[in-house]
């Protein structure tokens, strides 16, 4: 079979990461895999036998106004069609909204739009500050999935989309995949690891991800441990550490390209979001045996943690619970159950996404 993925780039996120391994395990299979990029930014290895094409030149970013879309779908169309000219893609799938837009704007075949977040939640956080905005962007969302064939990162993901009254063609839940044995390897990289006890978070610094919430309840952590983020330095960053007064407990390690080293040394990880799509980032840290906490964020943490059995639940934007979660688990108080990862495995899913490119008509 022929694919292609479509993504505006390949810089830090779950969302990126997740359609290298889509890329990674259909080459495996033995599929023709292009991944296409709307701009060339790339900070992840790219995998094998994977062709690479995209719309800009290395490093150079893509205009995102009302012009430079049309653009860039002209570009993409003509790219595809360059591309098919020996044999039709079987299925384009792309991923996160800029993306989706630019692929619908060029009228691509054979294509199905990844949902990677709750979009309710996006919409219902810009309405607080924004609510003509909001409205806007919900218009926008019901547009331009109306009709369409979509793959929900979780159940959480598709409920949510009905519950906006987005009409889609068709709905299908697909989790991320995650190669167990890939991920228990790349752990074993040496890294600089800090020498004292510490937790992690991996995230960008976003007001989604609410780094404010993981500061306040780090101001109790023992006076052993620090807290470490995997995430971009940048000025704000800083700003908000200082705010808080634990610069003196947080090591910001910067983006890593693997992360599974400073997952797997953690005491825990910790997700404390307003809302997600699917965490892969849980996922690896269960399979790696570094318990967890999460917020109880629509959409995925009590799927991943299944209902809480197999890691702690809070509840968000509460930063005392959070601060008890942790400190429990520090202390041991909170014994998870046995993570079953059957649901993510990549022979299920890339089974389904072959099963989807057989049905395109």
């Amino acid at each position: 079979m022929k694919f292609a993925l479509v993504t505006t780039n390949l810089r830090g996120g779950g969302a990126e990461k997740a359609m290298l391994k889509f890329a990674t395990l259909l080459a495996e299979r033995g599929h023709e895999t292009h991944l296409v990029l709307l701009e060339h930014l790339v900070e992840h290895a790219l995998p094998a036998n994977v062709r690479l094409s995209a719309l800009t030149a290395p490093g150079q970013t893509a205009s995102k106004g009302v012009i430079g879309k049309r653009l860039l779908a002209w570009r993409l169309e003509r790219l595809l069609h360059r591309l098919a000219a020996e044999r039709a893609f079987d299925l384009v799938l792309s991923t996160l909204p800029f993306a989706d837009e630019i692929c619908h704007l060029a009228r691509l075949p054979r294509l199905w739009q990844r949902i990677a977040n709750t979009l309710s939640a996006e919409i219902e956080g810009l309405a607080c500050r924004h609510p003509r905005k909001a409205e806007r962007r919900r218009q926008k969302y019901r547009r331009l999935y109306q009709q369409s064939r979509l793959i929900a990162v979780s159940g959480g993901v598709a409920d949510d989309l009905q519950r906006l009254g987005i009409s889609a063609r068709r709905i299908e839940r697909l989790y991320n995949p995650f190669d167990a044995e890939a991920i228990r390897h790349a752990a074993k990289e040496a890294s600089a690891l800090p020498s004292a006890p510490y937790i992690v978070h991996v995230g960008r610094y976003a007001p989604q991800k609410r780094h404010d919430l993981l500061f306040a309840a780090c101001r109790d952590l023992p006076p052993s441990h620090r807290l470490v983020l995997l995430c971009h330095d940048e000025p704000a960053l800083r700003a908000a550490i200082a705010d808080h007064g634990v610069a003196d407990r947080v090591i910001v390690a910067g983006f890593q390209s693997n992360p599974y080293p400073w997952i797997a040394g953690a005491e825990l990880l910790v997700l404390c979001s307003d809302h997600e799509g699917m965490p892969n980032v849980l996922v690896e840290a269960l399979l790696l045996a570094t318990p967890v906490i999460s917020t109880d964020c629509p959409s995925g943490p009590r799927e991943v943690l299944q209902d809480g059995r197999c890691g702690r639940l809070v509840a968000c934007n509460d930063a005392t619970a959070l601060a008890q979660a942790i400190a429990d688990v520090l202390a041991g108080r909170n014994p998870a159950a046995a993570f079953d990862p059957t649901p993510f495995l990549p022979a299920t899913i890339i089974d389904r996404l072959e099963q989807l490119a057989r049905e395109s008509d």
